[in-house]
């Protein structure tokens, strides 16, 4: 083939693409769709409509038109499936004998297969409850039911919501026996019949098959070879290689769901492809045929998927690999589309279920969008002088953002505005990352040093991964907000045509960009030319931490504070910190071991030195205390304990001990939350801004006690106890007669605070009351007239 002449136009790409099989896999989805909201009998009447739709077709071009005629017989063939086998299931699982019992709230003993590995359940820790994985989910099939000792027939799909003890380390297949309370199942085109809640540990667990005993060892092996790496990067790699998710900070987690990377820490058709086509890359090295590659390939593929787990995202993918296998070792160039079509339309029928997964849909329009957007918005930017690499690396996540965003804004209630370039600049360290990580897999049960030295090797990409996250997600108007449900997703879809429109036309090109030039004029100034946070003489800020607590005291010396409680999770405290600018803490205060007050000290260590922690002589709950325990001695500080008439001083702040004299009168260690809180530290702090009462979360009987101290409880600042519940003494706060109170509370929390009767009386006393959950971050400030207040408003950076 001779070379192209100097300065002729590039060969347009083929955009030529097989649709015959699209139109069967859109009536499959939308007639599932139908079951979800209607019920069973949908699958008939779709079945039936893409039945005589494919009729009308077949005949109409029988003999003209092989395409339409190959277009229609598909769709006639997903319309009988659809009407019969599969209208069938559905109306099976809606009459199975177990959901009447469901609907009841009945207990019964279950013997159960399980069909998927655990799926951890996170949660941010409240009050006694611990942070972080508390119970599982598991999809089972029932073998056995007994419902007050007589056997009930089912052999239907149940979902069993149990605790961590017992079932994370299960595997799928094994069957376990249980006795669990049943519930009904959400409704929906689903073969679930029932959820179970389970309290207790499995029994008669039998063994797992040895296929997926070697695949647990294998992850077990990468989550040893990570150990040595830092704590971010080892829960992430294994999520980034085969979705193992078990130790990804809840940090990080969130961090990619902000800058709209969240799919790199799932498997998905990227993995498989980036996984089958380095096997087939070393295959073709020592000269073998593609056939032989195809089934090696193949064979991989298919450890690749029991390795990863059944998720409906990874087996999308491992048919739609699977089908493009098949069709090279055949020798036969296969359509995209036409596999994306194939696996779309086996998947529903396998598990219904699946029409309504988030992520199902998101893989595939983000395939589909790949496929038809991104070559041909490359080719046009290769068109205007782009080399074509870059061209493709700028279009792909573009083209998939495109497609996503209209679900991502309906179900989420919010858009991502940074991660198209989020993940243009994360793209050239997936592929190695990936690479290096899925081979440590491979060989950590035979070889570990060879494991541990390829993770070492994909560490630098992963840190690479995290710290584009972590900017993306701190950027100013990182996330905004967007209408929920199908409203918001029709608005989405609306934009992004109105967007598509208007850059067709060069004049629309021109107004858009002076519009959007002076959009940023007004909006970005304020938040990035001249910020406004944090103020320059603050004396003391309230981290916005969420349903927990995070009180900031500043010294004479810039970037030196005292730090009182950590609120619930790791994140939020950390962010507060740095938008203050802190980084060395002589002393973080535990006002008491609540999981909202101890939940984010982990993170307090990121980037800044740390003298001590200090506690009160609680030491319940038991949980709490041993994970301050070790993070203290991780980190190699000490642990110390403040007792009542201690002073701690810095230059401009000291902290006075007023309390608990609850425990120390009553030496309460109990579990009992109240009692709990009731130990909580209490401080009274001289700050720039006057004096500062610091009371945890004391409840009304420490409260009393308190009020023997008389004068000392006055101060011109109050943070309210209990995130301003009702269990507040009327006098207690009178005694204070704070000028401003500070209320530390999550937005729409489930304990309804702050209580009416508390801001009544805060406002009876003449505070100025701040809520975090309304009002952000606030700060006092050093005035000549008294304490002032300066809100940062809304969460986030």
């Amino acid at each position: 083939m001779k070379p192209p002449k100097l300065g002729t136009k590039p060969e347009p790409a083929d955009t030529h693409h097989d649709l015959r099989l699209v139109p069967a896999a859109i009536s499959i989805w939308l007639g599932t769709l139908a079951c979800a909201m209607f019920g069973w009998w949908m699958a008939l009447v779709c079945g039936a409509l893409s039945a005589l739709t494919a009729i009308v077709v077949i005949v109409r071009f029988r003999g003209r038109d092989p395409t339409f005629f190959a277009m229609g017989a598909a769709l006639l063939v997903c319309g009988l499936v659809m009407a019969c086998p599969l209208a069938i299931r559905l109306l099976r699982a809606e009459q199975d004998a177990v959901r009447p019992l469901a609907a009841r709230g009945d207990t019964a003993v279950v013997r159960v297969a399980l069909t998927d590995r655990p799926r951890p359940i996170r949660g941010a820790g409240f009050a006694g409850m611990q942070a972080g994985v508390r119970s599982v989910l598991l999809a089972a099939e029932l073998e056995r039911v007994e419902v007050a000792g007589r056997p009930v027939a089912s052999t239907g799909r149940v979902l069993l919501i149990a605790p961590v003890a017992g079932w994370l380390e299960l595997l799928p297949g094994q069957r376990v026996t249980t006795t669990g309370v049943l519930a009904p199942p959400t409704q929906g085109a689903s073969l679930t019949v029932a959820v179970v809640s389970v309290r207790g540990p499995p029994v008669e667990v039998s063994g797992a098959p040895w296929w997926q005993r070697v695949a647990e060892t294998m992850r077990a092996g990468l989550r040893k070879a990570c150990q040595g790496l830092s704590e971010e990067a080892a829960g992430l790699l294994p999520g980034l290689a085969v979705g193992d998710t078990s130790a990804l900070s809840p940090r990080v987690e969130r961090e990619f769901l902000t800058a709209g990377m969240t799919h790199l820490t799932a498997v998905s058709g990227s993995n498989v492809a980036i996984v089958c086509g380095a096997i087939l890359v070393l295959l073709r090295v020592f000269r073998l045929g593609p056939r032989f590659s195809a089934v090696a390939a193949g064979a991989a593929l298919a450890g690749f998927v029991v390795l990863a787990g059944p998720d409906p995202s990874v087996l999308r993918a491992g048919v739609m690999g699977g089908i493009g296998l098949l069709a090279l070792a055949l020798g036969r160039s296969g359509s995209v589309l036409s596999a994306l079509s194939v696996a779309v339309c086996g998947l529903l029928v396998y598990d219904p279920a699946m029409a309504v997964n988030l992520g199902f849909a998101l893989s595939v329009l983000a395939t589909a969008g790949l496929v038809l957007l991104a070559p041909r918005w490359a080719e046009t930017l290769t068109r205007r002088g782009v080399p074509a690499g870059i061209a493709a690396g700028l279009m792909v996540p573009l083209a998939a953002f495109v497609v996503t965003a209209p679900v991502l804004a309906g179900m989420a209630g919010r858009l991502s505005l940074v991660s198209v370039v989020a993940n243009v600049v994360a793209a050239p360290v997936v592929a190695p990352a990936t690479v290096l990580t899925v081979f440590a897999t491979v060989v950590a049960t035979c070889w570990p040093g060879a494991a541990h030295v390829l993770v070492m090797l994909a560490e630098p990409e992963t840190n690479w991964l995290i710290a584009v996250a972590r900017h993306a997600a701190r950027a100013p108007g990182a996330v905004v907000p967007w209408p929920g449900g199908w409203a918001g997703g029709v608005l989405a879809v609306v934009v992004l045509v109105a967007i598509w429109l208007v850059l067709r036309r060069r004049k629309s090109r021109i107004a858009l960009a002076v519009l959007l030039t002076v959009v940023l004029l007004v909006f970005v100034p304020p938040r990035l030319v001249a910020p406004s946070w944090p103020p320059g003489n603050w004396a003391m800020v309230t981290c916005d931490v969420g349903q927990g607590d995070a009180v900031v005291l500043a010294t004479d010396e810039p970037g030196r504070a005292v730090l009182i409680d950590t609120g619930p999770e790791p994140g939020p405290v950390d962010e507060c910190l740095k938008r203050l600018g802190v980084e060395r803490i002589p002393l973080v205060i535990i006002s008491h071991l609540h999981a909202d007050h101890i939940g984010g000290l982990t993170s307090v260590f990121d980037g800044r030195s740390v003298g001590a922690v200090a506690v009160g002589p609680g030491r319940a709950p038991g949980w709490a205390w041993r994970q301050v325990e070790e993070t203290t001695r991780r980190h190699g500080i000490p642990l110390a304990e403040l007792t009542i008439g201690q002073r701690l001083e810095w230059p401009e702040l000291a902290i006075d001990v007023l309390g608990p004299h609850y425990v120390t009168q009553r030496g309460a260690d109990q579990q009992d939350g109240t009692a709990i809180n009731n130990a909580s530290v209490v401080l009274r702090a001289q700050t720039a801004a006057g004096k500062v009462l610091l009371t945890g979360d004391v409840e009304l009987a420490a409260q009393a006690d308190l009020l023997e101290d008389g004068d000392a409880l006055r101060a011109d600042v109050l943070k309210v106890p209990h995130h301003g519940s009702r269990y507040s003494l009327p006098q207690f706060l009178a005694a204070v007669a704070p000028r401003v109170a500070m209320v530390s509370v999550g937005a729409g929390n489930r304990y309804g605070h702050p209580a009416k009767s508390t801001l009544d009386t805060l406002a009876a006393v003449g505070a100025l009351v701040t809520r975090t959950d309304a009002d952000g971050d606030v700060a006092v400030l050093a005035d000549q007239g008294g304490p002032a207040v300066s809100r940062r408003r809304g969460p986030g950076p």
